[in-house]
């Protein structure tokens, strides 16, 4: 039995190396009518415990890959939709989508497998299913054109496992049943780029920083889990600082964005892990945020956002993206709070700047925040007026001393007759 165990996971390794890998084809339904396809080849390299050792294997996305109709949705108001495939015992590979009304992209990407399986992971020391998630993969289209990315992509799944995508075809936010003749093709496979036009003696110059629109209004947006329970809670005013280049002045511009909050829709998940909140501003942005949890030391903190906008001056869609953050960290079972303007550096041609932000991606157990833990910077605040004042009564106690003392002196000056 373990000589045929090792035989097949060899074969699955080999038939991998040779990139022998079966294309399948994902459609999520509701009613007669397809919301999601995917057409696809998949690899996914797994590293494991056995007794003795650490091992490595490769396993291919099989061609008997089914679509699981409980789990996988179209989405709606408060879940993002959902293409989850399901293979061999106990193994999915789980794709979240989002929008901004004018773009559409993976907001998540999730496998699951199952280590008691022993056809594939021979000799594991733990039976135990596994769920490594990826947020932010960068895969993104504008809404009703086809994602089409026939280059190989590999996408990695926190430090244990990975997934190779090659010869992909996908559209989510479908107006019909069958993939759109127009592409959005990937980077990788656009064999060539254009530089941005310049005329000669001239040089490509910065813009001066645009005035501010103001304040941004704080808007509430919440996430609830696939049972339908509230799983993340944030209140915040967000302001979007973006540059890119434009064609037709020439330059590089830096746009100042506030999102409203009454135009703009939450969605999201949560996992044991891992959070994130989208939101879409109909027709302009998605903005994803990705909280993870540190189960040994229970704290969580951003740890990625996503940005894909449409701004009036842009020949393009503008896109940003950083999944190595360390940005609003708290403790398990409390919220992060922050009133005052805080800016978080994403990619040098976008930041975020948030006001009066208070956020709790983990353990909502009802519709009011926990506890709070607050920003240093409200507590330098706090601190200031503290450190003023007693200041002040230090220097009236002074003063005071000192006129007790003198007049103390000018009475001893005098002799009683």
């Amino acid at each position: 039995m373990k000589l045929s165990h090792a035989l097949a996971a060899l074969i699955i390794a080999w038939f991998a190396d040779l990139g022998c890998i079966q294309a399948v084809t994902l459609e999520v339904k509701e009613g007669n009518s397809t919301c999601i396809k995917a057409e696809l080849s998949a690899t996914f390299s797994i590293t494991y415990n056995t007794s003795s050792s650490t091992r490595t294997v490769r396993v291919p996305l099989p061609g008997s890959t089914t679509v699981d109709a409980v789990s996988s949705s179209c989405g709606t108001d408060n879940r993002s939709p959902w293409l989850v495939a399901v293979f061999g015992p106990g193994h999915a590979l789980g794709l979240s989508f989002s929008t901004s009304g004018s773009m559409y992209g993976v907001a998540n990407l999730t496998l699951q497998y199952n280590l008691s399986d022993a056809s594939i992971f021979p000799e594991a020391n733990s039976s135990d299913v596994v769920t490594v998630v990826s947020p932010s993969v960068g895969i993104s289209a504008t809404i009703n054109t086809t994602y089409r990315c026939v280059s190989a992509s590999t996408f990695g799944l926190g430090q244990l496992a990975a997934v190779t995508f090659s010869d992909m075809r996908l559209e989510a936010y479908m107006p019909g049943n069958d993939l759109s003749p127009t592409e959005s093709v990937c980077a990788a496979d656009q064999t060539t780029t254009t530089a941005p036009p310049t005329t000669a003696g001239t040089t490509t110059t910065a813009a001066p920083a645009p005035t501010p629109p103001g304040t941004p209004e704080r808007g509430t947006y919440s996430v609830n889990n696939r049972n339908g329970t509230l799983c993340l809670l944030a209140k915040m005013g967000l302001q979007l600082n973006v540059s890119y280049f434009s064609l037709s002045q020439n330059k590089t511009i830096q746009d100042l964005v506030n999102l409203t909050p009454n135009l703009t829709r939450s969605s999201g998940s949560c996992e044991a892990s891992s959070a994130s909140l989208v939101l879409t501003q109909e027709g302009s942005t998605m903005l994803n945020f990705t909280f993870t949890l540190n189960s040994t030391s229970k704290k969580y903190h951003l740890s990625g956002v996503t940005l894909l906008a449409n701004l009036s001056g842009a020949t393009a869609p503008v896109s940003a993206s950083n999944t190595s953050l360390d940005y609003l960290r708290s403790t398990l079972g409390r919220s992060y709070m922050c009133n005052a303007e805080q800016t978080l550096f994403v990619v040098p041609t976008f930041s975020l700047n948030t006001f009066r932000l208070q956020v709790q991606p983990f353990e909502v157990t009802t519709d009011q925040f926990a506890t709070a833990e607050e920003c240093q910077i409200d507590q330098d605040q706090m601190l200031i007026p503290i450190i003023v004042g007693a200041a002040l009564a230090g220097l009236v106690l002074i003063v005071l001393v000192a006129y007790l003392i003198g007049r103390k002196r000018s009475h001893a000056g005098y002799q009683t007759i």
